[in-house]
C-alpha cells in the first residue's frame, strides 16, 4: 500500500454525531456542535459590510455586449450595494408591495437581479426569482402561467425585452407593472429599471428594514415539479441566516478569510440563490457572475473566467466538474489560476462519476503536489438548502456525511430503505398558499418529509457519515416482487458511460428485467465520426456509438448479480428531455418520474422488443 493521498489542508466543523435509536428502529441523528448566536436577518450582514468596508467588491458581471459576447467586468461594492437596495426598496414600498403582491424576476442572474432583490429583502418585501426558462426554452408558458398565478406578482421583472416580451404577452396580467433594464414590450408600458434606482430613499425605507425580522419572508423558491405543478417555497430571513451559520460551521473556511466565487448556478435554484450568493453576503465575500454553463457552447465562457480570476471556493454540478477536468488537463493557464489559491471544490445536484474524481484528482497532483477536498453532502430547497455535509476528506461518489450544527435527521425505515427526515431552524414553514402541501410534507413529529434514502457509509463507524440511497418515490418493483433501487443504478451508469452519459432513466416496473434509456452527453458527436450538423439520430445508431455502448452494457451486465441491479437493456435516447413537460430542470438534472410518464409508449415498447436499436448486454447474473 502506499501513502494516503495529501490533501490541501482544509479544517471540518462537524466529524462527530450523537445518535439515540428507539426499539422500532427510528434513529435521531444530531451534532455534537452546537449552531452559534447568528443574525436574525441578512440585512444586518448587507448594512455591516458597507458600514464598515464599502468599497469592498460585491458582486461583478462582465458587459454584455449587442452580439451576445461579454466585454470587462462591471462592478459593485457593498456600499453601492446598499444605497441601491434602499433605492429600491423605497420604489417597492411606494407601490404598495407585499407578500400577497410581491416581486416576480423573470430573468437570469446579472447586477440588476441581484441589486433588485436586495431592495426586496431590505424593504421586507418577498421577491420570487423565477426559471429563465419558463419564458424563454417553453413554448407554452404553462409553468410561467402556475407560477404567477401562484404569486400574484404586483411587479414583474427582466433585463432585456427582446427575449422575455413574448413570455410577458402571454403570462404577465395587464395590469400588473412590467420594469425592464432594456428593451420593449410590444403594446405594452414598461417602467424603466433606472426609475427604480433614481427613488430618493426616505427614512420609511430604513423602519420597513428594521421592522423585519427572522420570520419575515425573503423569497419564494419554486421546486422542479415532477408528475405536479411546482410549489412555492417559504424562505424567511430566520432560514437562510441560519443556514449560512450552519455553513460557515460546518466549513470553517468561510470564516478564514472572504470568500471569492466564480459562479454560474442559477439564482432560481436554492444552490446558486440560497447556497452560494448567501455566503458572500454573510461573510462578506465576492461573487463573479459566470455566464458560461457545462454546455459544449457555453463552457468556453467558463473557462476564460477560471483563467483571469481565482476563487477560493469553487461550485459546480457534475456535468461542470467533468468539463473543467478535461479541459485543466490540456490548458496549463488555467491550471495554474484556478488551483492558486482554491481552498474546496464542492459539487450537488446529481452524481459525480468517479473517473471524473480521479482524473480531477490526477491533474491537481500534478499541478501543485496535493489534491483539493471536494465537499458534498445533501440538501433541499426545503432545508435552506445546506443539511448534510462531509466529515474528513476521504470522500467517495456517494458520501454525505453528518447533519449540520444545530439540525437533527430522522432516520426512518420504508419500504426497505431509510428515508432521511429534517428539523431544524434552516427548514420551511411550508408551502406559499397551499395548507394541504405543506401538512403532507411534515410528519407526527415535525420533521420534513425528504423522500431521499441513506445509509450509513460503515454501521461500525458512524461518524463516517452517511451515503446516499436513491429516491424512495423513484424504486420499483419488478414483476418478481424483487425492489429496484434507482439512485445507485443510474450512479454506475453514469459513471460507467463516462464522458458520453450525461444520465439515464431506469426502467422496468412490473416487467422481468431492468432496462436503461440512456441520455447522452453532446461528446458522443466525436465519438460518432459524423459532421457536427449530422441528426442526433444518425449519431447514436452509428456503428462507434452502438458500438461503445453494447461494450459499456456488457460491463455493467457483467457486475449485476441479480435481476434487480442487472441492466438488461439499454436504449439511446434521439429526443432530448423537455423541460415543458418537467422533464428537464434548467439547472440539466433529469426528472425520473417525469420522462417514465410522459413517455410511457417508448418505454412500453423498449421492454416489448418493438423499439430499433435496442442493446441488449451479455453477462452477470439473472
Amino acid at each position: 500500500m502506499g501513502a494516503p493521498p495529501r490533501y490541501r489542508p482544509l479544517t471540518f466543523g462537524v466529524t462527530r454525531a450523537d445518535i439515540r435509536t428507539t426499539a422500532e428502529g427510528v434513529q435521531y441523528v444530531r451534532a455534537e456542535l452546537d449552531l452559534q448566536p447568528c443574525a436574525t436577518r441578512m440585512t444586518d450582514k448587507l448594512v455591516h459590510w458597507a458600514t464598515s468596508d464599502p468599497g469592498r467588491l460585491f458582486m461583478a458581471r462582465r458587459e454584455k455586449r449587442a452580439d451576445g459576447s461579454t466585454g470587462d467586468w462591471q462592478r459593485i461594492t457593498y456600499g453601492e450595494a446598499l444605497r441601491a437596495a434602499r433605492s429600491i426598496g423605497q420604489a417597492l414600498l411606494d407601490r404598495g408591495l407585499s407578500p400577497e403582491r410581491p416581486v416576480a424576476i423573470l430573468s437570469e442572474n446579472s447586477l440588476e437581479h441581484a441589486l433588485l432583490a436586495l431592495g426586496c429583502v431590505y424593504a421586507g418585501i418577498p421577491y420570487c426569482p423565477v426559471s429563465p426558462a419558463y419564458s424563454t426554452v417553453s413554448q407554452d408558458y404553462d409553468k410561467l402561467r402556475h407560477v404567477l398565478d401562484t404569486l400574484t406578482p404586483g411587479l414583474v421583472f427582466a433585463t432585456e425585452g427582446s427575449r422575455y416580451a413574448k413570455a410577458i404577452a402571454a403570462a404577465v396580467k395587464p395590469d400588473t407593472e412590467v420594469v425592464l433594464a432594456q428593451g420593449e414590450v410590444p403594446g405594452r408600458t414598461v417602467t424603466r429599471w433606472s426609475q427604480l434606482l433614481e427613488t430618493a430613499p426616505t427614512p420609511a425605507v430604513d423602519a420597513a428594514m428594521q421592522a423585519t425580522g427572522p420570520q419575515t419572508i425573503t423569497k419564494f423558491l419554486f421546486t422542479s415539479g415532477s408528475t405536479k405543478l411546482p410549489k412555492a417555497v417559504i424562505n424567511t430571513h430566520g432560514m437562510w441566516c441560519a443556514n449560512q451559520q450552519q455553513m460557515r460551521q460546518s466549513m470553517p473556511v468561510l470564516a478564514e478569510q472572504p470568500p471569492v466565487l466564480v459562479d454560474w448556478l442559477p439564482w432560481n435554484h436554492t444552490f446558486g440563490g440560497n447556497h452560494n450568493v448567501g455566503l458572500v453576503l454573510y461573510n462578506g465575500g465576492s461573487l463573479y457572475i459566470d455566464d458560461g454553463k457545462p454546455t459544449p457552447a457555453l463552457m468556453g465562457e467558463t473557462l476564460r473566467n477560471l483563467r483571469e480570476v481565482a476563487p477560493t471556493i469553487y461550485f459546480n454540478v457534475p456535468t461542470g466538474f467533468e468539463a473543467l477536468a478535461h479541459a485543466m488537463k490540456a490548458d496549463p493557464v488555467l491550471r495554474r489560476n484556478l488551483l492558486s489559491r482554491v481552498r474546496m471544490f464542492f459539487y450537488s445536484g446529481a452524481a459525480l462519476a468517479q473517473p471524473v474524481w480521479d482524473l480531477l484528482h490526477e491533474v491537481q497532483e500534478a499541478e501543485i503536489g496535493e489534491r483539493i477536498v471536494m465537499g458534498t453532502g445533501l440538501g433541499m430547497t426545503e432545508s435552506s438548502p445546506f443539511a448534510i455535509f462531509i466529515t474528513n476528506p476521504q470522500v467517495k461518489s456517494g458520501h454525505l456525511g453528518l447533519p449540520c450544527p444545530g439540525m437533527e435527521l430522522k432516520l426512518v425505515p420504508t419500504e426497505g430503505k431509510v428515508e432521511v427526515r429534517y428539523k431544524g431552524p434552516n427548514v420551511t414553514p411550508g408551502y406559499w398558499r397551499s395548507p394541504d402541501a405543506t401538512a403532507e410534507a411534515f410528519d407526527e413529529e415535525g420533521f420534513f418529509r425528504t423522500g431521499d434514502a441513506v445509509q450509513w457509509i460503515d454501521e461500525g463507524n458512524p461518524n463516517l457519515g452517511l451515503r446516499f440511497d436513491g429516491r424512495i418515490a423513484e424504486d420499483f418493483k419488478l414483476a418478481t416482487g424483487t425492489f429496484v433501487s434507482v439512485g445507485p443504478l443510474r450512479a454506475k451508469i453514469i459513471a460507467a458511460g463516462a464522458p458520453f452519459v450525461q444520465d439515464a432513466v431506469i426502467t422496468g416496473l412490473n416487467r422481468q428485467e431492468v432496462g436503461a434509456l440512456v441520455i447522452p452527453t453532446a461528446a458522443v458527436r466525436k465519438l460518432a465520426g459524423l459532421p457536427d450538423n449530422a441528426p442526433m439520430q444518425s449519431v447514436l445508431e452509428s456503428t462507434p456509438v452502438q458500438a461503445h455502448f453494447q461494450k459499456v452494457g456488457n460491463e455493467l451486465a457483467a457486475q449485476g448479480t441479480g435481476s434487480a441491479n442487472r441492466v438488461a437493456r439499454l436504449h439511446l435516447m434521439h429526443e432530448a428531455p423537455s423541460i415543458d413537460k418537467g422533464e428537464v430542470t434548467d439547472k440539466g438534472s433529469i426528472n425520473q418520474r417525469a420522462v417514465l410518464k410522459h413517455r410511457d409508449a417508448l418505454v412500453q415498447a423498449f421492454h416489448d422488443d418493438a423499439l430499433p436499436f435496442t442493446l441488449k448486454p451479455q453477462g452477470g447474473k439473472r
